[in-house]
Formats: structure tokens, sequence, C-alpha cells
């Protein structure tokens, strides 16, 4: 049912109006700790962007996600975005700032735990429907919207990882496909790793002895491995992990540790895709040095390799492994325009390749590595990621610049720039619009949705193809923690929630006994939170081996406010012990007037900050802040709650 008056109780828009009744102007400065002058300032500006010829945007961070209502924060800013129209628009729109430069193609590639490449659900063994390929494709696929063509999408992956070995009489060779019985986000790989259940892990570019949540303890975890492999360009705290400088007898470790050197991005190629989902290439600027090799040679000479220990092996197990399609040369480096055109995919009837997603079919007679990449080659000699043409073609859009997914779109929802005639909100942020004469959407993007589709026709006011109502959700029925954003205090809080009587999600998988300790208040007044500085990057395994940057920020510190310094007796440089339920670091103390005290409900509330960019490695060390962390996480991402938990400070 849609009641456009949107005045029905039982309406999206009134239940919502209700869920929030709760949340006034007082209430919610009073628990934020935010003044209330400066709340409503910041309101009414934003607000402003509401208005036709305005527009928007919200950036983002880890400062939104490392909850443990991370994805309902993010909720939050969609909701808001929504009510303001400031979606589908040049300039609005929720934007990600990356820690990384390829963030957003290692999420497209399959990199996130419970997915396949383009977001397509992992096969799950605690999923009855996932034990066929019929059932998995009953249950994850929709009865309306564009992933309706799922299907299409899922077959064609399956052709491109078996090729040949994939058959209609093998349901594609979908029974190739391992089938997860545990949640193995990065909280619960550790937790598995701890409990000895895990024999040896690959770590590329990763370093969780200095970024993972509650350090010490995953560094213990990697303690019960047999063997790692560490694939970085320095070693690591994690690589040494078992050395007496980590605080680790190597005479009672017992992993076997294989250390790869890899080289930077300067010394590669490929592709990487930012968070305007652009995927651009790179050119390798120098060649590697001493024996360090690109990952994807290292994965390609260890494939090839295994292929040939495993070709005669009579074991079912290593059937899946055989039967990928590994085709991209002998060599110690594969093919990379090889690589490139699988993952656009080929109509393997006529063997050329496909110029768009739409050309994909369930019956085995297409393949693509990735759908949603499918088109940026589109022809022989055309990878349109290579593309630099500099020239706007309006709107700010650069549409031969490089490619983005989908089909070259750069505005996503980009139907909610017109009004349900077809015609523009505003001429200054057109984007596209209805054409009579022409009878198509033009403009100067690629409309998310077919482009004949008239606003008259069925459908033609509809900007949100993807969902299977074909409209935004302000009501999002999938979230783990239920549809409409609540607050929740941190796992650790030194204050009551305010707003229910629950203080902290009930969705939240929680870790208990010595793998995961909880601080309170009692013990650990004061709030702590991390972030990372401008001289070094992610866990410093890159920055704090280059002696210019581990002269600019050099020393691991504690940022504190002037009145917490004077209550503990603390000044400026001084070494200050900091304890939570996790463990204990010593610092440098940083008194700064940027942190001052919170006034939550009444109640003073102190908060410090540290970087957590440092270990024992590389010219600038110092200890890890993350020893400090909790081990838990988001609700729905598993996300770790780095951003607020409970700490104490004193004089060392």
């Amino acid at each position: 049912m849609k009641d456009e008056t949107l005045q029905h109780p039982r309406s999206v828009f009134q239940l919502m109006k209700q869920h929030y009744s709760r949340y006034d102007v007082d209430t919610v400065t009073a628990v934020t700790g935010t003044p209330k002058e400066d709340y409503m300032k910041v309101c009414k500006a934003f607000c402003e962007t509401g208005k036709v010829g305005k527009s928007g945007t919200i950036l983002y961070a880890m400062g939104t996600t490392q909850h443990t209502v991370g994805s309902q924060n993010v909720r939050i800013f969609a909701i808001l975005q929504l009510l303001l129209g400031n979606i589908g628009l040049p300039g609005g729109g929720i934007n990600a700032m990356r820690g990384e430069s390829n963030v957003q193609g290692s999420t497209d590639f399959g990199l996130l735990w419970d997915n396949l490449t383009g977001y397509l659900a992992a096969p799950k063994a605690t999923v009855p429907e996932h034990a066929t390929l019929a059932g998995y494709l009953k249950k994850e696929t929709p009865p309306s919207g564009y992933w309706s063509n799922k299907p299409k999408f899922v077959v064609s992956l399956l052709k491109s990882w078996y090729g040949t070995n994939a058959t209609k009489d093998n349901e594609f060779g979908y029974h190739f496909l391992p089938k997860g019985n545990k949640n193995y986000s990065h909280i619960n790989l550790f937790k598995a790793m701890y409990n000895n259940e895990l024999e040896g892990a690959f770590l590329w570019g990763t370093n969780p002895v200095v970024g993972g949540p509650n350090a010490g303890k995953e560094k213990e975890a990697l303690g019960n491995l047999k063997w790692l492999v560490a694939v970085d360009l320095w070693e690591t705290e994690t690589s040494a992990f078992w050395q007496k400088e980590a605080g680790n007898d190597p005479a009672k470790i017992n992993t076997e540790v294989f250390l790869l050197p890899a080289c930077s991005s300067f010394e590669k190629e490929g592709s990487i895709s930012n968070s305007s989902r652009w995927m651009q290439y790179r050119w390798k600027a120098i060649e590697p040095k001493g024996e360090s090799r690109p990952d994807l040679d290292i994965v390609h000479e260890l494939a090839v390799k295994l292929k040939k220990l495993y070709a005669n092996s009579p074991k079912s197990a290593d059937k899946p492994f055989l039967a990928l399609d590994w085709d991209y040369g002998t060599g110690e480096a594969p093919d990379l325009d090889q690589i490139a055109k699988e993952i656009n995919g080929y109509d393997l009837k006529t063997g050329k390749l496909l110029k768009t997603f739409g050309d994909l079919k369930d019956d085995g007679t297409t393949s693509s590595g990735n759908w949603i990449y499918s088109g940026f080659y589109p022809e022989e000699g055309k990878n349109l990621s290579q593309r630099r043409d500099n020239k706007d073609t309006g709107g700010g859009n650069f549409l031969n610049w490089s490619f983005a997914w989908p089909a070259n779109r750069r505005i996503l929802y980009n139907r909610a720039a017109a009004d349900s005639s077809g015609k523009p909100w505003s001429q200054e942020k057109a984007v596209i619009w209805w054409d009579a004469a022409q009878k198509k959407w033009v403009g100067n993007d690629v409309p998310d949705f077919k482009a004949v589709t008239a606003p008259t026709d069925p459908g033609g006011t509809g900007a949100f193809m993807m969902n299977k109502d074909g409209v935004a959700l302000l009501f999002a029925p999938t979230m783990n923690d239920g549809p409409f954003p609540e607050h929740y205090e941190p796992y650790e809080s030194p204050v009551p929630n305010a707003f229910s009587s629950v203080e902290y999600n009930p969705a939240i998988v929680i870790n208990d006994g010595d793998f995961n300790k909880r601080g309170f208040k009692v013990d650990y007044p004061i709030v702590a939170t991390t972030y990372r500085v401008e001289a070094h990057w992610q866990s410093g395994s890159m920055t704090r081996n280059q002696e210019w940057l581990a002269e600019i920020a050099r020393y691991m510190y504690v940022e504190i406010s002037e009145e917490l310094a004077k209550e503990k007796g603390i000044t400026n440089k001084d070494k200050v012990i900091v304890t939570s339920a996790r463990g204990k670091i010593e610092a440098y103390a940083l008194v700064t007037k940027r942190y001052k005290p919170f006034t939550v409900k009444g109640k003073k509330v102190h908060q410090i900050g540290m970087p957590w960019n440092f270990g024992y490695k590389g010219y600038a060390t110092g200890a890890t802040a993350n020893r400090l962390t909790p081990h838990i996480g988001d609700a729905n991402t598993m996300i770790p709650e780095y951003k607020a938990f409970l700490c104490d400070i004193r004089r060392a």
C-alpha cells in the first residue's frame, strides 16, 4: 500500500516521526554534550541545503563507523539526506573518506568476509537453501528491482571462475564454492585463532598487532598458528610478533613465519577504485626493489605451483581448486590485460567482450568476474579505466575520465535530480532530463534506470531501482538492530542510556572471558578514542620506516584537556600510563585546548585521544593504542568499536 499524503498512522513516515518523537533538541544536546546553540546553528545551516537549487553532502569516515552502532550511524545520514532531497544531485549524497586508496575496489572484489565479487552473498552452510544453486538463487533473489537479475550475475561469475568445468548439469560449479559455517569477520577470525581453531593464515599488507582491536590478545592468537605468511614491504610488528622486543620468548613460539617482500604501489600496475566508484588504472613508475614482488604475482605463482602439485590428487576436497580456471599465463607474472577482460566478461558463444552488464545471461553463455564492472572493457584494446580525458562533460562528471561502475554512471539515483515530469529541479544542478522529442532521458550523466522510460510510464518516477520496492528505505527491515536507527551507548560507557532501558546495542555479538574483558566506570571513568595523525598511514608500517615522516611524528602521545590535566596533576610532555580492562600503555601527555570535558545529563565526562599508528618497528616507535581497545563490533558489519571505550590515566 502507498499513502502519498504520508498521513496514515502505519505509513513509514508516521512511524518514523513517532520513533523519533523522544529525540527532542534538549535531550539530544544533553546526551551528546553539545551546546544547544551550536547544535541549532549546524541544523539550520545544513537544512538550508534542502532548498531547490542547493545541495549538501555528508563526508564520513571511521569516526562514524567504528562503533557498535556504526551501520546505523550511516543510516541516520541516509535518512537525513533523503528527507532533504540531497540524493541523486551533484554535491549531494553520503560519501566515505577512505583510509586507503582502494578500499572501494577491495570490497567490490569480494574482500568482505560475507561477499563474493559484486556484492553477491557468499553461500553459507548455516542457510539450508544455500545447499544448491537453485536454492541459493531463490533465497537471495528478490522478486522485483534490478537485483531480480541476480541469477545472471551469479552464473556468469561461476563461468568466469570455473570455465568449462561449470556446466548446467553440475550447477555451473556452484558446489565448488566453500560454504562458510561461521562469521569470519576480523574479530571472530582472531577469536578462532586464539581458540586454536585455525592452522595458518596469510596476512597481505595488514598489521593486526598494531591495528587490530585488543591487539595484545591478537598478538597472542598468532602464536597459536602452525604457520603464518606475511606479505609486506617491511618487517612489521605482526610478522615479528614472535621476537623478544614484542614481549615474547622466541623459544616458546612454535609458529613458522614466512615474510614475503611486497612492492609498493609505484612498483606495480593495475586498477584502483575510489569512493566515487571510479575505476582508474595506474601504470608502474619504477621496477620493484630487490626480490619484492606485486601481490598479484605472488598469488599467481602460488596458484600455478599448487595446480601442478595437486594435479593428480584423488581427494574430493581438492576438486574445487583443480576445477578453477586459472589461465593467465605460465610465467611468474600473470597477463594483466587478460585478467581485466575476464573481469569485464565475455559472450561465450561469440568470444566477444560484453558491452554492459545488461548483456549477462543465466544460461551459461556469458561470463564476468565482477558484474558491476562489466562494460569497462567493451572491446579489444579499449580498457576504459585507462581513459584520461580531463574535459568536463557537464556537472563535474568527467564521463570520459576512467570508468565508473555501474555503466559509467557518476551519480547514483540521478532520477531524483528531476521532478515527476522529468524537468531538473534546478538548471544549475541539472544532471539528466526527459527529452520528449528524442523520447529518452539525456543530460550530463548515464541515467540510473532505462533511458527510454518516460516519466509517465509505470515506474517512470522511481529513482531506486536496486531496491525491490523501487523506493528509498527510510524503514530498513534487513538491519540486525532494527529498521530505524536508535541511540545506544557504547559497549563501555560512563553514563546510562537516556533513551531506553537497554544500555548498549542488543544485537551485538559479545565475546566474553579473557579474550575480551569489559571495563566499567568504577575502575575506568574516562572515555577514550583513537585516531590517525597526518604523518602516519594506518598502522604506520610504511610511514614509520620513512625517516622524514618519523621525524615529524616520532612519539606516541595521549591528548588530554587542560581540565583533566589539572585534575590528574599532569603537565605537557609528562610520561603517563593509560589503562583499560584489556591492558596498559605508556606515552607522553599532550595537553591541548582541543579537548574539552563534555557535560552529559548535567555530569562532567572527560575524554582523551590517542593515535593508533605506533608499534615497536621502524624509526618512530611507541606503545600501541589498540592494546586498550575492546574486541567488540558493530551489530551488522562487525567493524570494531575503536572510537569509544573506557580507560583511566595517571602520571607514570
